[in-house]
């Protein structure tokens, strides 16, 4: 008998002693067992007292699930987005996430990178989403937050400590205060859209993003070079963050164990679908992700544009994924499919590098050789480098974009104070 169904005992224990323990002399005396007594519906017991006011009757109510409810533009996804949904999930049991539509941010913050369709792939493909509603408005109204609280039965708002402004300087959120339904989470420092944007503006000067994603020769590099920018990125990774991106949970010991790598650089729509299509083919996912340097060397000295821990965590973040190799080698060597179990290894049939290391040898010949290697079709042509193209052709409107907003950003980080959380 678990301890719920038998809790009508050690209630009527607590509040009638006397009476239960009478009842227990009584049932001994009679010879009566325990056997018996199942026999008649032990079980059945605490409704048949109810009804005397003896024991209480079980209560059968479920507790309400609170739900949540966080919005964004979420262009050029990265972590940070990733941990504020996370964040806004754990005040809550089901997380409602709202996309704000195209139209809406081009006239509140200017031309998004991504279109609504691949926002919504990249909202919908994190672990902590529960729902998504598409084409949400940038600021609360009071009729969309009506909606909110009655058509999909939102509890709270959430946003980050950080100021979301309209054009006008209001608040965006003040309505959702003003209604006392309004909680706040502590914003993911060291990355930002702006920032992405800005280390990516950085490559226009010496004209190394090509488009080569269709198997072309790899963007000539400097030997052993890492990726540049003027943009120093303020990410500081920790053990704790990576602890809060992961399941925690390894492989079943029967588990087929699915292994994909890669750069997965400016995490995108494309990395989504096909993390979702290598999930369909095992139990459990494991995601290489190289080095800086193995990227560089084959990308070109500007790339990654996202250094190695935070490509991790936005890999992490993914539904689709179970673990994560930071820094894995270039070849998936005999040695890495023992060590992981690995009963699959695939790659998508859209990359941006060549099928040979730089020193010419297959980085997939070993599993190829063990007939364990398999092609998938990529289900999106986006790649990393088209998205970079997107904005080195519309380098005027996003500088303008991001000369405002890094003046807030830099504002932000001078008068940055302690928040605790998250």
């Amino acid at each position: 008998m678990d301890y719920e169904s038998s809790s009508w005992i050690w209630d009527g224990v607590y509040c009638h002693p006397h009476l239960f323990g009478g009842l227990m002399l009584t049932a001994a005396l009679l010879g009566l067992s325990t056997s018996y007594l199942s026999g008649i519906g032990f079980s059945s017991f605490p409704y048949m007292f109810s009804d005397l006011g003896i024991f209480p009757a079980k209560r059968r109510e479920n507790k309400k699930r609170v739900r949540v409810y966080m919005d964004g533009c979420f262009d050029l996804m990265h972590y940070g987005h990733a941990n504020a949904l996370r964040q806004a999930k754990a005040l809550g049991d089901e997380l409602v996430v709202g996309v704000v539509s195209d139209e809406e941010i081009i006239a509140n913050k200017g031309p998004p990178v991504l279109s609504m369709e691949e926002r919504l792939a990249l909202v919908s493909g994190l672990k902590w989403v529960d729902e998504v509603i598409a084409d949400a408005p940038y600021a609360i109204t009071e009729q969309f937050m009506n909606s909110l609280f009655n058509e999909h039965k939102i509890d709270y708002i959430i946003h980050g400590d950080d100021p979301c402004l309209l054009p006008d300087g209001t608040d965006a959120y003040a309505l959702a205060k003003k209604a006392g339904r309004y909680k706040q989470i502590k914003r993911t420092e060291g990355v930002s859209s702006t920032d992405i944007v800005g280390r990516i503006l950085c490559t226009t000067k010496d004209n190394e993003v090509r488009d080569n994603h269709d198997g072309s020769s790899p963007l000539p590099a400097d030997k052993g070079t890492q990726s540049h920018s003027s943009h120093v990125s303020q990410f500081l990774p920790t053990s704790r963050r990576i602890v809060q991106f992961s399941n925690g949970k390894g492989p079943g010991p029967n588990a087929r164990v699915v292994y994909i790598d890669g750069a997965f650089d400016l995490f995108h729509a494309g990395h989504v679908e096909i993390l979702r299509k290598a999930k369909q083919l095992g139990d459990f996912v494991l995601v290489g992700i190289h080095t800086d340097q193995i990227v560089s060397e084959q990308r070109g000295r500007y790339y990654p544009i996202m250094h190695l821990h935070e490509r991790s965590l936005s890999v992490l973040a993914c539904r689709y994924v179970d673990e994560v190799i930071i820094g894995a080698p270039w070849e998936v060597s005999r040695d890495v499919i023992t060590t992981f179990n690995i009963s699959l290894v695939v790659h998508g049939t859209v990359a941006e590098r060549n099928s040979s290391s730089p020193g010419g040898s297959d980085p997939y010949a070993v599993p190829k050789a063990m007939g364990i290697f398999r092609m998938l079709d990529s289900p999106k042509d986006i790649t990393t480098t088209s998205v970079t193209k997107r904005i080195i052709a519309n380098h005027e409107a996003y500088t303008k974009r991001n000369a405002k907003k890094t003046q807030s950003e830099k504002k932000y980080y001078d008068e940055k104070v302690y928040v605790s959380g998250d």
